[in-house]
């Protein structure tokens, strides 16, 4: 629900006064929306840890250890790039037909997708699963949106505060876990031809089930949270993509939103591209630039050899590694997030987030200096907490984005459309972010390169990200009450 905007004399010098009244939380589809949240990440983040020794088994770099992390990269932007070129239209299309279906659809093709990508053998396969995983997934934009839906200025940061809570060690552990399993297990999976032919087949798999499992939840228990829909019939005979349709909107019984919001009508594209949407889309686009071009480089960087500057871990400690930070991640956002921006503002918490950034590129060669010096010890470990736990400032900067997401829509009924354009624009710099990212990587592991190369382009993308968090206002409240 869009909160009630305050008269157009509230100055907009001083901070709007929170309501003292919470409006609860509606637990009952919140659970749903948190399992929602969870597909896009459960897949990257169960690829993550044996993506780049996937890459060395199928022989696309042919021994040449330097280039592993730009096929990393070229992996994770292909997820990207067609994730780019459909999200904004699922994001449309459900403000027209419902978010619902939408959803459905999406954990269908990520399932498939999952389950294909441990079949793979050859690079362009796994290219190929990638890419139809990212054209159908709009599950994380539809569960934002949904929770737009059924929030207010109230409880939407209290919401926000339980979206990594779900699984957030185990979707780490089944990648690092459980890739290779004939080799790592074999008195449970030796005899498996089938695991010793596909060996990242088993943890592809599991995740293919578990989103399985939440398509079955989704299709019995979310409750469509669009006020009106139009049937898809109509938006394809009056032309979706390019002019809204005539026929009225049918009002649906069974929706938690206010009856009065019902008559806005979703805008067309250029009616939703105003200074706000722009703004916070920029924001958004940047911090999602470094935060990619981070979680690709992280996985790379520790499985690098130490004397071409990386820490040389095996997968299975990649990935209790990444599982360790999703968890703390969860653990302080669930404790501390509605209490921080309670006290400071979503535009405080996430300029310090981007501001965290800087040290984070700065311990990268710091801990492989020690770790060319002492080996893999104390310090090193330190390092590596450190930066982990700095992270967590970074992701946190994404539910205040979102707060100013929903105060940027122009009306309740383009919800859906203004997060598709933030959508489109954050997954447009996933696609450089990665790939450029472990190509610069790659490029500086090479003799007679600049070895810092990778560290000045963060760097630069940090101060980027800081810049454009300055053009957002104090408060998303204060976007309301302008309205």
């Amino acid at each position: 629900m869009i909160a009630q905007q305050n008269d157009e004399e509230t100055p907009l010098l001083q901070r709007p006064k929170q309501p003292k009244t919470k409006t609860p939380l509606p637990w009952d589809q919140i659970w749903i929306l948190l399992l929602l949240e969870m597909p896009e990440l459960l897949s990257s983040r169960t690829l993550a840890p044996f993506i780049p020794q996937l890459i060395r088994d199928i022989g696309v770099t042919h021994g040449d250890e330097s280039q592993v992390g730009h096929y990393t990269g070229i992996l994770a932007s292909s997820y990207y790039a067609a994730h780019t070129l459909t999200i904004f239209h699922w994001s449309q299309l459900s403000d027209h037909i419902g978010r619902k279906p939408v959803i459905l659809t999406a954990l269908l093709a990520i399932s498939i997708s999952m389950f294909s990508f441990g079949l793979s053998k050859t690079f362009f396969a796994l290219v190929v699963s990638r890419v139809v995983c990212g054209a159908f997934d709009a599950s994380d934009s539809m569960a934002k949106s949904s929770l737009m839906d059924i929030t207010d200025a109230t409880n939407m940061p209290k919401a926000y505060s339980y979206v990594p809570i779900p699984l957030t060690a185990f979707r780490s552990l089944i990648g690092g876990s459980l890739s290779r399993p004939a080799d790592r297990f074999p008195d449970i999976f030796g005899r498996s031809e089938l695991l010793k032919t596909y060996p990242y087949l088993l943890p592809c798999s599991i995740s293919a089930f578990l989103i399985s499992t939440m398509w079955l939840v989704t299709y019995i228990r979310l409750k469509e949270s669009v006020s009106t829909k139009t049937p898809l019939w109509e938006l394809i005979k009056g032309g979706f993509f390019g002019q809204s349709c005539s026929k009225p909107r049918q009002p649906l019984s069974n929706v938690i939103v206010d009856p009065g919001e019902v008559k806005s009508k979703p805008l067309p594209l250029r009616a939703l591209l105003t200074s706000k949407v722009l703004s916070v889309t920029a924001s958004y686009a940047t911090t999602g630039l470094f935060q990619m071009g981070f979680n690709s480089l992280l996985p790379v960087f520790y499985a690098t050899p130490i004397e071409l500057g990386g820490l040389s871990l095996d997968p299975p400690r990649i990935g209790a590694l990444l599982a360790a930070s999703s968890a703390m991640h969860g653990i302080f956002q669930l404790l501390f997030y509605t209490r921080l921006n309670d006290r400071f503002g979503a535009r405080a918490i996430h300029i310090t987030g981007v501001s965290s950034c800087i040290p984070m590129v700065i311990l990268f060669p710091v801990t492989n200096a020690l770790a060319r010096a002492y080996g893999i010890g104390m310090v090193v470990w330190l390092c590596v907490v450190v930066q982990l736990m700095l992270r967590i400032n970074l992701i946190m900067c994404f539910p205040c984005i979102t707060l100013f997401v929903r105060a940027a829509a122009p009306n309740r009924a383009s919800l859906g459309a203004t997060n598709g354009i933030a959508q489109v624009a954050v997954a447009a710099a996933r696609i450089i972010g990665p790939v450029s990212t472990a190509s610069i990587f790659s490029y500086s592991l090479q003799e007679g390169h600049d070895a810092w190369s990778i560290y000045y382009f963060l760097t630069a993308i940090v101060f980027l990200a800081i810049g454009t968090a300055l053009l957002l206002p104090r408060d998303p409240s204060v976007w309301d009450d302008s309205q």
